[in-house]
Protein backbone atom coordinates (compact mmCIF):
# COMPACT_ATOMS: atom_id res chain seq x y z
CA UNK A 1 0.00 0.00 0.00
CA UNK A 2 2.90 2.60 1.33
CA UNK A 3 4.66 1.40 -2.40
CA UNK A 4 1.62 1.80 -4.33
CA UNK A 5 1.41 5.29 -2.86
CA UNK A 6 4.71 6.25 -2.86
CA UNK A 7 4.93 5.70 -6.82
CA UNK A 8 1.46 7.57 -7.61
CA UNK A 9 2.90 10.94 -5.79
CA UNK A 10 5.98 10.47 -7.59
CA UNK A 11 3.80 9.96 -10.63
CA UNK A 12 2.09 12.75 -10.05
CA UNK A 13 4.93 15.24 -9.19
CA UNK A 14 6.89 13.96 -12.64
CA UNK A 15 3.24 14.91 -14.44
CA UNK A 16 3.91 18.32 -12.72
CA UNK A 17 7.07 19.08 -12.82
CA UNK A 18 6.77 18.05 -17.22
CA UNK A 19 3.85 20.72 -17.73
CA UNK A 20 5.85 24.06 -17.38
CA UNK A 21 8.29 22.39 -20.14
CA UNK A 22 5.20 21.28 -22.55
CA UNK A 23 4.47 24.53 -22.44
CA UNK A 24 7.21 26.35 -23.18
CA UNK A 25 7.80 24.11 -26.31
CA UNK A 26 4.73 25.59 -27.94
CA UNK A 27 6.93 28.49 -28.70
CA UNK A 28 4.47 29.92 -31.25
CA UNK A 29 0.92 29.59 -29.71
CA UNK A 30 -1.26 32.60 -29.16
CA UNK A 31 -1.18 36.09 -30.29
CA UNK A 32 1.04 38.17 -31.52
CA UNK A 33 1.82 41.65 -32.71
CA UNK A 34 4.65 43.23 -34.84
CA UNK A 35 5.81 44.87 -37.23
CA UNK A 36 7.91 44.55 -40.74
CA UNK A 37 10.50 47.04 -42.58
CA UNK A 38 12.16 46.12 -46.09
CA UNK A 39 12.55 47.07 -49.63
CA UNK A 40 9.82 46.62 -52.42
CA UNK A 41 11.40 45.45 -56.01
CA UNK A 42 9.72 46.23 -59.14
CA UNK A 43 8.06 42.96 -61.04
CA UNK A 44 8.92 42.25 -64.75
CA UNK A 45 10.76 45.48 -66.38
CA UNK A 46 9.64 44.98 -70.35
CA UNK A 47 7.23 45.12 -72.75
CA UNK A 48 4.77 47.37 -71.13
CA UNK A 49 2.80 49.68 -73.82
CA UNK A 50 0.02 52.41 -73.62
CA UNK A 51 -3.28 51.62 -75.59
CA UNK A 52 -5.58 53.73 -77.34
CA UNK A 53 -9.18 53.74 -77.97
CA UNK A 54 -9.93 56.02 -80.47
CA UNK A 55 -13.28 56.16 -81.19
CA UNK A 56 -14.27 55.99 -77.40
CA UNK A 57 -15.84 52.78 -77.51
CA UNK A 58 -14.75 50.87 -74.74
CA UNK A 59 -12.33 48.65 -77.03
CA UNK A 60 -8.32 49.46 -76.63
CA UNK A 61 -5.83 48.44 -78.81
CA UNK A 62 -6.77 51.18 -81.65
CA UNK A 63 -3.87 52.89 -83.90
CA UNK A 64 -3.63 55.82 -83.52
CA UNK A 65 -2.89 57.61 -87.25
CA UNK A 66 -1.81 61.01 -88.27
CA UNK A 67 -3.60 63.30 -90.96
CA UNK A 68 -3.83 62.13 -94.25
CA UNK A 69 -2.34 61.41 -96.92
CA UNK A 70 0.18 59.87 -94.61
CA UNK A 71 -1.97 58.31 -92.33
CA UNK A 72 0.84 56.72 -90.28
CA UNK A 73 1.30 55.43 -86.87
CA UNK A 74 1.73 58.74 -84.56
CA UNK A 75 3.63 56.42 -82.28
CA UNK A 76 5.72 55.00 -83.84
CA UNK A 77 9.13 56.04 -82.05
CA UNK A 78 7.68 53.50 -79.27
CA UNK A 79 6.93 52.72 -75.93
CA UNK A 80 9.77 52.22 -72.56
CA UNK A 81 8.95 50.90 -69.19
CA UNK A 82 9.52 54.27 -66.36
CA UNK A 83 9.25 57.57 -66.68
CA UNK A 84 10.64 59.96 -69.65
CA UNK A 85 13.95 61.41 -69.60
CA UNK A 86 12.83 63.71 -72.37
CA UNK A 87 10.26 64.02 -75.55
CA UNK A 88 12.08 61.98 -77.34
CA UNK A 89 13.12 58.22 -76.99
CA UNK A 90 16.38 58.68 -75.33
CA UNK A 91 15.73 56.23 -72.58
CA UNK A 92 13.08 55.81 -69.67
CA UNK A 93 13.80 56.45 -65.72
CA UNK A 94 13.67 52.49 -64.41
CA UNK A 95 11.23 52.32 -61.42
CA UNK A 96 13.57 51.62 -58.56
CA UNK A 97 13.73 49.30 -55.31
CA UNK A 98 11.48 51.44 -52.64
CA UNK A 99 10.83 50.82 -49.05
CA UNK A 100 8.02 49.48 -47.32
CA UNK A 101 7.14 49.03 -43.55
CA UNK A 102 3.79 47.47 -42.33
CA UNK A 103 2.14 46.87 -39.05
CA UNK A 104 0.76 43.33 -38.11
CA UNK A 105 -1.82 41.38 -35.69
CA UNK A 106 -1.74 37.59 -35.95
CA UNK A 107 -2.39 34.45 -33.46
CA UNK A 108 -0.54 31.12 -34.57
CA UNK A 109 -1.89 27.75 -33.42
CA UNK A 110 1.26 25.04 -32.44
CA UNK A 111 0.96 21.51 -32.10
CA UNK A 112 3.91 19.44 -31.67
CA UNK A 113 6.04 20.92 -34.38
CA UNK A 114 3.37 22.49 -36.68
CA UNK A 115 2.13 26.05 -36.68
CA UNK A 116 -1.11 26.94 -38.39
CA UNK A 117 -2.44 30.70 -37.79
CA UNK A 118 -3.25 33.78 -40.02
CA UNK A 119 -1.96 37.56 -40.02
CA UNK A 120 -3.28 40.58 -41.03
CA UNK A 121 -0.73 43.90 -41.65
CA UNK A 122 -1.55 47.32 -43.01
CA UNK A 123 1.59 49.85 -44.16
CA UNK A 124 3.11 52.09 -46.67
CA UNK A 125 4.86 50.85 -49.94
CA UNK A 126 6.83 53.37 -51.93
CA UNK A 127 6.96 51.59 -55.01
CA UNK A 128 6.60 53.27 -57.83
CA UNK A 129 6.05 51.94 -61.63
CA UNK A 130 5.61 53.73 -64.92
CA UNK A 131 5.18 53.21 -68.67
CA UNK A 132 6.03 56.14 -71.27
CA UNK A 133 4.72 56.20 -74.66
CA UNK A 134 6.56 58.21 -77.66
CA UNK A 135 4.64 59.99 -80.32
CA UNK A 136 6.59 61.48 -83.26
CA UNK A 137 5.27 65.25 -82.40
CA UNK A 138 7.56 64.74 -80.72
CA UNK A 139 6.29 64.36 -77.32
CA UNK A 140 6.09 61.95 -74.34
CA UNK A 141 3.15 60.35 -72.49
CA UNK A 142 3.94 58.96 -68.71
CA UNK A 143 1.20 57.11 -66.41
CA UNK A 144 2.78 56.32 -63.16
CA UNK A 145 1.05 54.50 -60.46
CA UNK A 146 2.02 54.71 -56.81
CA UNK A 147 0.91 52.34 -53.88
CA UNK A 148 -0.60 54.94 -51.22
CA UNK A 149 -0.83 52.55 -48.67
CA UNK A 150 -2.06 48.63 -48.34
CA UNK A 151 -3.34 45.88 -46.53
CA UNK A 152 -3.14 42.32 -46.84
CA UNK A 153 -4.88 39.04 -44.51
CA UNK A 154 -3.15 35.93 -45.16
CA UNK A 155 -2.87 32.30 -44.09
CA UNK A 156 -0.01 30.79 -42.97
CA UNK A 157 1.66 27.63 -41.98
CA UNK A 158 5.30 26.11 -41.00
CA UNK A 159 7.46 23.64 -38.74
CA UNK A 160 9.31 24.77 -35.56
CA UNK A 161 12.78 23.18 -36.03
CA UNK A 162 14.29 22.93 -32.51
CA UNK A 163 11.14 24.04 -31.03
CA UNK A 164 12.38 27.87 -31.77
CA UNK A 165 12.76 28.74 -35.28
CA UNK A 166 9.64 28.53 -37.23
CA UNK A 167 10.21 27.71 -40.86
CA UNK A 168 6.97 29.11 -42.90
CA UNK A 169 4.88 29.57 -46.24
CA UNK A 170 2.05 32.37 -46.26
CA UNK A 171 -0.12 33.13 -48.98
CA UNK A 172 -3.84 35.09 -49.01
CA UNK A 173 -5.00 38.35 -50.36
CA UNK A 174 -4.47 41.72 -50.56
CA UNK A 175 -5.50 45.14 -51.04
CA UNK A 176 -3.67 48.41 -51.89
CA UNK A 177 -4.86 52.41 -52.51
CA UNK A 178 -3.27 53.38 -55.75
CA UNK A 179 -2.29 56.85 -57.03
CA UNK A 180 -2.59 57.06 -60.17
CA UNK A 181 -0.59 60.23 -62.12
CA UNK A 182 -0.53 61.40 -65.68
CA UNK A 183 2.18 63.89 -67.43
CA UNK A 184 3.10 64.56 -70.83
CA UNK A 185 5.31 67.39 -73.08
CA UNK A 186 2.52 67.63 -75.74
CA UNK A 187 0.80 71.08 -74.65
CA UNK A 188 -1.88 71.27 -77.67
CA UNK A 189 -4.19 68.57 -76.26
CA UNK A 190 -6.21 68.49 -73.15
CA UNK A 191 -5.67 65.63 -70.60
CA UNK A 192 -8.43 64.50 -67.82
CA UNK A 193 -7.80 61.38 -65.71
CA UNK A 194 -10.61 59.53 -63.53
CA UNK A 195 -8.31 59.74 -60.39
CA UNK A 196 -7.37 56.65 -57.95
CA UNK A 197 -8.40 53.87 -56.87
CA UNK A 198 -8.59 50.28 -55.26
CA UNK A 199 -7.15 47.39 -56.01
CA UNK A 200 -7.83 43.49 -55.07
CA UNK A 201 -4.78 41.04 -55.34
CA UNK A 202 -3.07 38.14 -53.83
CA UNK A 203 0.32 37.60 -52.03
CA UNK A 204 2.52 34.40 -51.60
CA UNK A 205 5.94 33.99 -49.72
CA UNK A 206 7.78 32.39 -46.84
CA UNK A 207 9.81 33.14 -44.08
CA UNK A 208 11.98 32.18 -41.04
CA UNK A 209 11.23 33.22 -37.47
CA UNK A 210 13.43 32.97 -34.81
CA UNK A 211 12.62 32.98 -31.02
CA UNK A 212 14.88 35.44 -28.84
CA UNK A 213 13.74 35.57 -24.87
CA UNK A 214 10.37 34.25 -23.94
CA UNK A 215 7.70 36.67 -25.86
CA UNK A 216 9.91 38.36 -28.62
CA UNK A 217 10.81 36.77 -32.22
CA UNK A 218 12.72 38.27 -35.19
CA UNK A 219 12.93 37.29 -38.35
CA UNK A 220 13.45 37.87 -42.30
CA UNK A 221 10.32 37.02 -44.67
CA UNK A 222 10.00 37.42 -48.25
CA UNK A 223 6.38 38.58 -50.11
CA UNK A 224 5.39 38.57 -53.82
CA UNK A 225 1.86 40.91 -54.38
CA UNK A 226 0.15 41.36 -56.95
CA UNK A 227 -2.82 43.58 -57.75
CA UNK A 228 -5.59 44.06 -60.55
CA UNK A 229 -5.51 47.33 -61.58
CA UNK A 230 -7.36 48.57 -64.31
CA UNK A 231 -9.60 51.18 -63.57
CA UNK A 232 -7.05 54.19 -64.45
CA UNK A 233 -7.89 55.96 -67.71
CA UNK A 234 -6.19 59.12 -69.27
CA UNK A 235 -8.86 61.01 -72.51
CA UNK A 236 -6.61 63.28 -74.52
CA UNK A 237 -9.18 65.80 -76.04
CA UNK A 238 -9.30 68.95 -78.37
CA UNK A 239 -7.23 71.58 -75.89
CA UNK A 240 -6.00 74.03 -78.87
CA UNK A 241 -5.44 71.47 -80.95
CA UNK A 242 -6.90 71.28 -84.63
CA UNK A 243 -9.39 68.71 -86.22
CA UNK A 244 -6.25 66.93 -88.08
CA UNK A 245 -4.79 65.82 -84.61
CA UNK A 246 -3.76 62.38 -84.27
CA UNK A 247 -6.11 62.30 -81.18
CA UNK A 248 -9.52 63.82 -83.05
CA UNK A 249 -8.61 62.18 -86.31
CA UNK A 250 -11.59 59.25 -85.60
CA UNK A 251 -14.41 61.75 -84.66
CA UNK A 252 -14.76 61.43 -80.86
CA UNK A 253 -13.74 63.56 -80.05
CA UNK A 254 -10.79 62.22 -78.26
CA UNK A 255 -8.78 59.35 -77.59
CA UNK A 256 -8.78 57.09 -74.22
CA UNK A 257 -5.06 55.85 -73.09
CA UNK A 258 -4.68 52.89 -70.26
CA UNK A 259 -1.92 50.79 -69.81
CA UNK A 260 -1.56 47.34 -71.64
CA UNK A 261 -0.68 45.73 -68.02
CA UNK A 262 -3.12 45.71 -65.77
CA UNK A 263 -1.19 43.34 -63.13
CA UNK A 264 1.39 45.70 -60.24
CA UNK A 265 3.21 43.36 -59.13
CA UNK A 266 6.40 43.53 -56.74
CA UNK A 267 8.49 41.69 -54.77
CA UNK A 268 9.37 42.46 -51.02
CA UNK A 269 12.36 41.73 -48.85
CA UNK A 270 11.99 42.67 -44.81
CA UNK A 271 12.89 42.02 -41.68
CA UNK A 272 10.26 41.06 -39.22
CA UNK A 273 9.66 41.76 -35.16
CA UNK A 274 7.14 40.46 -33.13
CA UNK A 275 5.71 40.28 -29.26
CA UNK A 276 3.64 37.24 -28.42
CA UNK A 277 1.43 37.19 -25.59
Amino acid sequence: MYLRTLLGASALALSVAAMPALAQDAEFNGPYVGGSLGLSIPGKQGGERIEFDRDLNGSFGDTVVTAPPANADAFAPGFCNGAALASTPNGCRKDAKRTQYAARLGWDIQSGNFVVGAVGEIGRNNLRDSVTAYSSTPASYTMTREIDWNAGLRLRAGYAVGGRTLIYGTGGGAYAKIDNSFSTTNTANSFTDNGDSDAWGWAAGGGIEQKVGSNFSVGVEYLYTRYKDDDYLVRAGAGTAPATNPFLLAGAGGTDFRRSDTSFDHHGVRATAAYRF
